[in-house]
């Protein structure tokens, strides 16, 4: 089975943690990830575009002229898409882009960036995250102690650590989730995984 080392929070070792070889240290799947990571990005788009067809648009309920005898082609109103200021044809109209993938797929995209950060060594497993009071000066000396000075996604448990999570959340490259809302498109996005001890046992009791 694969390790990692465990670190507590003022950076000092804290021995290994073995970690799920089904979860952790499959062969990644690039074509999986790539599909998950573009409906993830397509889910996330607000899709309000919109525009005026020539129903929509103001003015336009005289006929500009006579239908015949004039010489002129037939016009039955100047909000035509022909005509400036008209309405326009076949324009965007606000619609949803999210679009789901099936659940195996999903989690198997979820193993293949575990065992990427794992292979690269880019997991950093932690005994706790415990905080008194939310302080956001108190996480930063956590991160200065771990030595992650670029993306950090950290990784909590499902239930508590409400102080970690809001000590983290003003901090510049620090992004804060739980083992059940992380996504595939949170992982590959960040540098550094920091993932609490019990928040891997909550992952592998969901994905192995």
């Amino acid at each position: 089975m694969a390790k990692v080392s465990l670190f507590k929070q003022d950076g000092t070792k804290a021995g290994e943690v073995e970690l799920n070889d089904t979860v952790f240290g499959i062969e990644p799947n690039e074509s999986v990830v790539f599909d998950v990571v573009l409906s993830q990005r397509a889910s996330l788009r607000q899709g309000t575009h919109a525009h005026k067809n020539r129903s929509l648009v103001s003015g336009g309920g005289k006929k500009p002229w006579r239908q015949k005898g004039t010489g002129r082609a037939r016009q039955g109103s100047i909000r035509s898409p022909q005509f400036r200021g008209g309405g326009t044809v076949f324009g965007p109209n606000p619609r949803s882009y999210a679009y789901k993938l099936p659940q195996k797929v999903r989690q198997l995209a979820l193993k293949s960036v575990y065992s990427t950060k794992v292979a690269e060594s880019n997991l950093i497993a932690v005994d706790a995250l415990e905080f008194a009071a939310p302080k956001t000066s108190e996480f930063a000396k956590v991160i200065s102690a771990l030595s992650l000075e670029r993306k950090v996604l950290v990784v909590l448990p499902n239930e508590g650590n409400e102080f970690a999570a809001l000590s983290a959340r003003n901090l510049e490259n620090v992004k804060v989730t739980t083992a059940n809302t992380v996504s595939v498109l949170d992982i590959v996005s960040t540098d550094k995984l920091l993932v609490v001890k019990s928040a891997l046992s909550q992952i592998e009791e969901v994905l192995a």
